[in-house]
């Protein structure tokens, strides 16, 4: 099985989809950290493409789990997650600081998107 490779190497689907949930938190604050200071490591263009991180390489290198309504479900959600998180990232970066911020804030597609990945996520875990 692929695993995850920024993450110490996790075992079984569990640990892996364990771990994928710690590293997309990360993503958030980096994400809100870009948000308040317009300052990031990652480019727009990079951070779009869900195919780029290692919890995208580990779901495209996991054919089987293709099948499953859950992957489908997380597959779907993280690729829409990367969309709007390069849209929020290319907000913080052209000095849209109070839009970037309000791009992040309770109740926005993106926190909404935050908190339906993380959940899909947990379910798939459960499940597995």
């Amino acid at each position: 099985m692929a695993q995850i490779r920024d993450i110490g190497g996790a075992g079984t689907i569990k640990d892996q989809i364990n771990a994928a949930i710690g590293v997309h938190g990360m993503w958030k604050t980096r994400i809100r950290t870009a948000a308040q200071t317009g300052l990031s490591e990652w480019k727009p263009d990079f951070v779009d493409s869900s195919h780029n991180c290692d919890f995208g390489k580990w779901l495209d290198s996991f054919p089987e789990g293709a099948k499953q309504a859950d992957y489908k479900k997380v597959f779907a959600l993280h690729a829409d997650f990367h969309k709007e998180a390069a849209r929020v990232l290319r907000m913080a970066l052209n000095g849209k600081k109070e839009e970037a911020e309000k791009a992040i804030s309770m109740g926005s597609p993106y926190e909404k998107l935050t908190v339906s990945l993380t959940k899909a996520m947990m379910e798939w875990r459960d499940k597995s």
